[in-house]
């Protein structure tokens, strides 16, 4: 205050040619000394007379105090009263904004109420969203506590526990909420108490060795001088607090650097200050006049005056952060630019009745309260300074961290700071790189009731539990997690899926049986070399074809049944590829004819067997059907039928191609829709009906007493055939997507595989290894046998 008078007083710009007094008290953070220098400045004599001011003449013209709040309060009523103007530097309850009670009471300090939001924006920032609060028992502790829960509660946070730290009973409440600290999940500790109720509880937690907390303070203790114990020191060690914006007097420094008892010969304050610092006597001072000079000379150092300031301490004498004093600088300031207004005022353009002024030298207290509340400038710093109409400056707080280091010397680094004039998300700023956690936190440290969910989970509740305290459950198929409401799902588009981190929705892979998978393309190859197989059989016996075991059993059914065979392996590669229209209309139309055709070859086979043994058997009772050539009439007919149901199927509900969401998980399968279901069946149970025609028959006709009986040979190729498409039915049904496309396949290629295997392979045996039993004779069993 001294400095900043002496400032004013040597400008220029500010009051010119009029000089500043002061006079100054020591409330010793008594709130009745504090009361009693008040009503000696109103009453001017230090024998106090309530309501009467003895001394007009040197009146003060306003009152810069106090620091505590509880000093603030008594003195803000009474000059409430006279609306005389009181500007705090240090007082932080919230009571002190309404202006109904304290309509003269200002403050360059923020009020303890904004701390609030900043404590929950820091928790927000570093997601601690599980957090215990310990409060002084008062009205700040207590609506300061009411406020911050509801402010994390607001943020997605909540309170673990909330304590309050009493006035009686209170060692015993110290106990017992260290007890609750060291048995609770929240590793993050919010200090909403005064100095005093905080030392004795740290105390106890420091003899506890609770070093695992990360303690938050406010403005009210964070950058207490109180605490001398290197044990305090290690439990709060890694710890934030918020703080009073450190602001720049530019000067103050060398001012305080240049204080020596011979520049203030008449401030006892200097001498003591001295003493205290450099742990000196001086020899005139009077406070040890009774002692005895030896006494002295033994246990006391003399004070030479050639001590150096400059060389104390800076944590016992800082000459660097300025908080509270940068507060004083301010509401000194306040005081002379309101001054500084009221004397250059114009008459009739002034803020009174009828545009009149205020005489600086003699005015009403209520008239410098006017011009206090509206001024605006801006200091040396470039702060612009302004009271809003709760007698409030903006509010700027800094965050500190408390940093100790190996030599027991602790110090509190600036980390960054809360605005609440910036942009809304924008208002705290940290820096990372400057926060030194305690000794078991290596990173940021974790203060939650529940770890956060793995990817595809979601929160469920636990009853009687906070929002906090969750469990995990994961995503149902084909949701993702609601990126706002991470307890909630959304149902992806019918056509997307969610990806591997459900966290987004993504389209659905398209899935055909490809020739470009190996599954594709290895039953296309299958396919093909089995027609070339069933080609090089029907050239052997287009070569052959005057042989006896080709000509026996109706040569023409049997060039028939190959081509039909040729045909029916290459009939599957229609169902390899993108379906379409197209291709879903031709392949299950080419798969029922071919296979139909291939049947009643086999069927008029072996019915020509039967006829063939009747005519050379006069006791059959066929032998009259031989004449009618009933072979010849099988294969067209049997084969007409199946195509005449085909092309209903065709006309009435053609096959069609369709994406199936449903087939495989997560895929849409391009597939065929048979259309209707009930001409599909017919085909396939017409085609069934002809292979169990001709698998009766040739069965009744297996045991001719042929030496080369063919029906031996068809009734093995139908039952395999039969065997193929009866497992075919189950495995069918029980794929999805390709890999019903896939069994059809093999079924078709199995199927045709067996009846070119067991019909022919035996003839191209003798044809080629045994040309021997290529005869006449051999084929009719009328070898002769050695």
């Amino acid at each position: 205050m001294v400095y900043t008078i002496m400032e004013i007083n040597a400008s220029d710009d500010l009051l010119p040619n009029i000089t500043l007094g002061f006079r100054l008290y020591d409330s010793c953070y008594n709130e009745v000394r504090s009361l009693m220098g008040a009503e000696w400045i109103l009453s001017g004599k230090e024998n106090v007379v309530p309501n009467f001011n003895c001394n007009k003449d040197i009146m003060p013209l306003a009152i810069l105090g106090d620091l505590p709040t509880k000093a603030s309060l008594p003195i803000a009523r009474i000059l409430g009263l006279t609306r005389y103007p009181q500007v705090s530097y240090g007082s932080l309850h919230p009571s002190l904004s309404d202006k109904i009670q304290f309509p003269s009471f200002l403050r360059t300090i923020h009020n303890a109420n904004y701390e609030v939001f900043a404590l929950a924006q820091l928790l927000k920032y570093f997601n601690w969203t599980w957090v215990g609060i310990i409060s002084s028992d008062n009205d700040l502790g207590r609506s300061g506590a009411q406020l911050l829960t509801r402010e994390i509660e607001r943020n997605g946070g909540c309170v673990a526990f909330n304590e309050i730290l009493p006035i009686v009973n209170f060692m015993e409440s110290v106990f017992r909420i260290i007890d609750v600290i060291q048995k609770s999940r929240a590793t993050v500790i919010i200090v909403y108490c005064t100095v005093e109720s905080f030392i004795p509880f740290i105390e106890e937690a420091s003899f506890r060795n609770i070093t695992d907390k990360v303690w938050l303070g406010t403005a009210s203790w964070t950058i207490s001088s109180d605490f001398p114990k290197k044990d305090f020191l290690t439990t709060l060690n890694g710890s934030l607090g918020i703080a009073a914006q450190n602001g720049e007097i530019p000067g103050f420094k060398e001012f305080l650097y240049n204080i020596h008892p011979s520049v203030y010969l008449d401030d006892l304050l200097v001498k003591t200050f001295w003493e205290n610092a450099f742990h000196c006597i001086w020899p005139k001072n009077n406070t040890y006049k009774n002692s005895s000079l030896d006494q002295l000379r033994e246990e006391t150092v003399w004070c030479t005056g050639k001590e150096r300031v400059d060389s104390i301490d800076p944590d016992v004498f800082d000459v660097y952060n300025f908080r509270f004093t940068h507060k004083v600088y301010t509401a000194v300031l306040s005081v002379a630019h309101a001054l500084h207004q009221m004397k250059n005022c114009v008459p009739g353009k002034g803020p009174f009745k009828d545009g009149s002024c205020a005489d600086i030298y003699n005015h009403k207290p209520w008239q410098l309260l006017y011009y206090i509340k509206h001024i605006k400038f801006s200091n040396k710093a470039g702060d612009e300074i302004y009271f809003n109409a709760n007698g409030d400056v903006p509010l700027y707080v800094d965050i500190l961290n408390w940093q100790m280091f190996p030599n027991g010397s602790n110090q509190y680094v600036h980390i960054g700071g809360f605005d609440a004039r910036a942009p809304k998300g924008q208002e705290l700023t940290i820096q990372h790189n400057k926060i030194l956690w305690n000794v078991r936190h290596d990173k940021i440290p974790v203060s939650v009731c529940s770890d956060p969910c793995p990817r595809g989970h979601r929160r469920t509740t636990i009853q009687g539990q906070k929002i906090c305290c969750f469990d995990c459950l994961p995503c149902s198929e084909g949701e993702m997690l609601n990126p706002k409401v991470d307890s909630e799902f959304l149902k992806c588009p019918e056509d997307e899926w969610p990806d591997s981190m459900k966290e987004k929705c993504l389209p659905k892979p398209i899935q055909f049986l490809s020739y470009d998978e190996t599954l594709g393309f290895s039953l296309a190859c299958i396919s093909v070399l089995f027609c070339l197989l069933t080609f090089s059989v029907f050239c052997l016996f287009i070569v052959k074809r005057k042989t006896p075991i080709v000509k026996a059993n109706n040569r023409e059914l049997s060039y028939l049944l190959l081509i039909s065979l040729m045909f029916g392996f290459l009939c599957s590669l229609p169902f390899i590829g993108r379906p379409n229209l197209k291709t879903c209309m031709i392949r299950q139309v080419l798969f029922a004819v071919i296979f139909s055709f291939c049947i009643s070859v086999i069927l008029a086979k072996t019915v020509t067997v039967i006829l063939i043994f009747s005519a050379t058997n006069p006791d059959s009772k066929l032998k009259t059907l031989v004449g009618l050539r009933i072979p010849v009439y099988i294969v067209p007919v049997c084969t007409m039928v199946q195509l005449i149901l085909c092309i209903v199927w065709l006309a009435r509900a053609a096959p069609f191609a369709e994406f199936n969401m449903e087939a495989e998980i997560g895929k849409i399968v391009i597939e065929c829709n048979e259309g209707s279901r009930v001409l599909f069946s017919c085909v396939l149970g017409y085609m069934g009906l002809l292979a169990a025609i001709s698998l009766l028959v040739a069965f009744l006709a297996r045991k001719l007493p042929d030496t080369f009986n063919e029906t031996k040979f068809i009734t093995f190729s139908m039952l395999v055939f039969a065997s193929v498409w009866v497992t075919f039915i189950p495995a069918y049904l029980s794929t999805k997507g390709k890999q019903m496309v896939a069994v059809e396949i093999f079924a078709i290629l199995s199927s045709s595989a067996g009846l070119l295997v067991c019909i022919f392979i035996p003839k191209c045996y003798i044809i080629l290894l045994h040309p021997e039993m290529n005869t006449k004779q051999y084929i009719t069993g009328r070898t002769t046998r050695n």
